[in-house]
């Protein structure tokens, strides 16, 4: 068994076999509160699942709080089973997600672009063309940000077809895993892909007293 969990948009967790099968997922939607409900979901996916042998872990493009949560928790919880981590752009996981589901309806998805909202009118995008021999997105191009307003202009360029996401499944994370592990691969280094530098800085140094 493979655990997905991936917080760079709502909190998502689930199990998969190592063949594709999901046998358990949860998620939430909400955008903020990932520490809140993490733990729960755990719980509820892991309750009747086999024991993972493998924890996929979508290491963003997302903000700064939300990735922190779901990557500890991957960790820690990889530490205390012994098992590997395996990092997953999380945009990959949406990527494949829209392939395989055009896949079942006999839909040529082209070139595309997954979009995500990065707040203060941005957005993530990553660009996509069609799925490789492993049965993973090809990425034409890694995440980056762009202005709300020069989004579609740089898509235009790119060729790109629009699709934004506003959630991020945790089954598709933990699927790219596993095709990741079968060929060999590695999707993602072990650094979150954050979208921008925190806004909090550490405090300066105290002065000096003479």
């Amino acid at each position: 068994m493979i655990l997905g969990i991936d917080t760079s948009l709502g909190t998502a967790v689930a199990a998969i076999a190592r063949d594709g099968e999901v046998l358990a997922d949860a998620h939430s939607s909400n955008p903020l509160g990932h520490a809140e409900v993490i733990g729960d979901l755990l719980r509820r996916v892991t309750l009747d699942a086999p024991a993972p042998e493998h924890v996929a872990i979508g290491m963003g493009p997302g903000p700064f709080t939300g990735l922190r949560v779901g990557i500890a928790t991957a960790r820690v919880y990889a530490l205390g089973r012994g098992i590997p981590v395996v990092p997953v752009p999380s945009h990959d996981g949406i990527a494949l997600g829209l392939l395989l589901s055009d896949a079942l309806t006999g839909t040529d998805t082209g070139r595309f672009a997954v979009v995500t909202d990065a707040r203060r009118k941005e957005f993530a995008y990553s660009v996509y063309d069609g799925i490789d021999d492993d049965g993973l997105p090809v990425r034409v191009s890694d995440a980056q940000l762009s202005p709300r307003d020069d989004l579609d202009a740089r898509l235009d360029a790119a060729g790109a077809r629009r699709y934004d996401a506003t959630t991020v499944s945790a089954a598709m994370i933990a699927l790219a895993a596993a095709r990741a592990l079968d060929a060999g691969r590695t999707l993602a280094g072990p650094e979150p892909l954050y979208l921008r530098s925190p806004d909090v800085v550490a405090a300066h140094a105290p002065k000096r007293v003479s």
